[in-house]
């Protein structure tokens, strides 16, 4: 059977009862980090991001959990994403939202009992960092990651709340509150507040971006 042929619409085999979803954008030029690229253009915008995209991956791979990579267009089977060790999607819903509820759904049903989601754009993200939020889905309905932007970085539950994917302005500083209201009766657990890369005021003095400003 060709890689092309093989089926991503479920998740085949669970080696852990943990699993890590990544949400990426297909690398293609003028459509990623496009705030960034107001700044310094397509070009380094988007080699911006494919070095996130390759941070991700090393940390991601350091994570003893099962790994999904959700691609926003159009899954790449030749790319970053090793197929051994990361199953691969394509994500579906008019909204990010409805994207992420639906991911979630996916692993829930495949018999998952913690899923997380990160995104791909926060180079500061560990390994240490996610496992801790699975350890605290023992005792706690659901594991945040703060963004400084006020969304999160990081989500993460051990049942699926679909509320709190509903009726959010994605993209905007209120996220995050929005969501914590919707998780009142909930055991919420918040992770260290991080900031990822989304303007140039994000990664101006940051000696890892340095690189692509010469």
């Amino acid at each position: 059977m060709s890689k092309e042929n093989v089926s991503s619409s479920k998740i085949e085999k669970l080696n852990s009862k943990n699993l890590l979803l990544i949400f990426t954008r297909n690398p293609e030029l003028g459509k990623v980090k496009t705030r960034l690229a107001k700044t310094v253009g397509d070009e380094t915008a988007l080699e911006v991001y494919k070095f996130l995209l390759e941070k991700t991956r090393d940390i991601a791979v350091k994570v003893t959990s099962d790994k999904a990579v959700y691609y926003s267009v159009k899954i790449r089977y030749n790319d970053i994403w090793d197929a051994n060790i990361f199953k691969k999607h394509q994500q579906v819903g008019e909204d990010l939202g409805i994207r992420m509820l639906n991911a979630f759904e996916n692993g829930f049903k495949a018999g998952y009992e913690k899923v997380l989601i990160i995104g791909s754009d926060l180079y500061d993200l560990t390994p240490k960092t996610i496992e801790k939020a699975f350890l605290e889905l023992d005792k706690n309905d659901v594991v945040i990651g703060p963004a400084e932007d006020g969304g999160y970085y990081l989500l993460g539950m051990n049942s699926l709340h679909a509320n709190i994917f509903k009726n959010k302005k994605w993209g905007t500083e209120t996220v995050r509150k929005d969501t914590l209201d919707d998780l009142k009766d909930k055991k919420v657990f918040l992770l260290s507040e991080l900031n990822d890369v989304d303007i140039f005021e994000d990664i101006e003095h940051h000696s890892a971006f340095q690189k692509f400003f010469k």
